[in-house]
């Protein structure tokens, strides 16, 4: 594959799925994670973001089944 490697030595990775969600009660506030697995040229690994700013960037990843999950 042809890698494109910025001028700040960083490539792009984008995400692919959402693979949980999860929500933490902090101060009788709720925060809402989900676990998102990006892929790039290293192949593919996953992290836990803020569901808020995942649905602001990427709403595709949002219309499976985690976007109509309800918690517990």
């Amino acid at each position: 594959d042809d890698v494109q490697v910025r001028d700040n030595l960083t490539v792009e990775t984008v995400p692919l799925r959402i693979e949980g969600r999860e929500v933490k009660n902090l101060r009788n506030k709720e925060i809402a994670s989900v676990k998102v697995v990006w892929g790039g040229p290293a192949g593919e690994n996953a992290t836990w973001e803020l569901e808020s700013k995942m649905k602001d960037s990427y709403p595709e990843l949002f219309s499976g089944k985690f976007s109509r999950m309800k918690i517990l």
